[in-house]
C-alpha cells in the first residue's frame, strides 16, 4: 500500500466513455446510463483499501443524500484481481451488498478506465456537470485513518451544494490521498 496522492485531472476535461462490467447485475453499465442532466459523480475505490474502508458509510450517505436532488453517483474498482483478489468482482457483489451501496460499483478488469480519468488512488474523486466537463477532482474530506478529523464529505458537499445552487465550484481543491491503484504487471 503505497500512500498516493490524485492526479488532478484539469478541470474543464469531459469525462471519459466508459462501458464496464456491474457484478451486481451482470450487465455493462455505460457513462450515458448514470450521467446526471445536474451533476455526476465518478468515484474511483476498492474493497480492501484501509482509506476506502475508512470512509464507506460515509459514501452511502452521500449518495443517499444527493441522488434525491438529481446527482448521480458512480464508483470504478480498477485494480488488478489477480494479485489483489479482494478486490474480484465476486467480493466487489459481496460489498456493495453487505455496505448496501446505493449506486452502481463497476469493474474495470483493462484499467482502460483509471487511465483515461488519470486516477491514480482509491478513494479518487470527480464531479462533473451536465455537459460532463470536469468541476471537482480530489479529496472527500480531510479525514485519513488514524488522523481523528471527522469522515463528513464536506470538500464535495460543498462542490455538490455550488452546483445545485447554480454556483461555481471553488477551483481551490486538494488532492485525494490512499493506497495506489493496483496496476497490472
Amino acid at each position: 500500500m503505497a500512500r498516493t496522492p490524485s492526479n488532478m485531472m484539469p478541470l474543464g476535461t469531459i469525462a471519459p466513455d466508459f462501458n464496464l462490467y456491474n457484478p451486481i447485475t451482470e450487465k455493462k453499465l455505460a457513462l450515458q446510463d448514470v450521467k446526471s442532466d445536474i451533476a455526476t459523480v465518478v468515484m474511483f475505490i476498492c474493497n480492501h483499501c484501509p482509506y476506502v474502508i475508512h470512509v464507506q458509510d460515509e459514501l452511502v450517505k452521500l449518495t443517499n443524500d444527493y441522488q434525491a436532488k438529481g446527482i448521480s453517483f458512480v464508483a470504478i474498482n480498477s485494480n488488478d484481481v489477480i494479485n489483489y483478489p479482494d478486490d474480484s468482482p465476486e467480493k466487489m457483489k459481496e460489498a456493495s451488498e453487505k455496505l448496501a451501496y446505493p449506486f452502481a460499483y463497476l469493474f474495470d478488469e483493462t484499467q482502460d478506465i483509471a487511465k483515461a480519468y488519470q486516477a491514480a488512488c482509491t478513494p479518487d474523486f470527480f464531479i462533473f456537470d451536465k455537459d460532463l466537463k470536469c468541476i471537482y477532482r480530489g479529496q472527500l474530506d480531510d479525514s485519513r485513518p488514524h488522523n481523528n478529523e471527522p469522515v463528513n464529505s464536506k470538500d464535495i458537499r460543498a462542490a455538490l451544494d455550488a452546483v445545485l445552487a447554480g454556483n461555481p465550484v471553488d477551483s481551490d481543491q486538494k488532492a485525494s490521498l490512499g493506497c495506489n491503484i493496483k496496476w497490472k504487471p
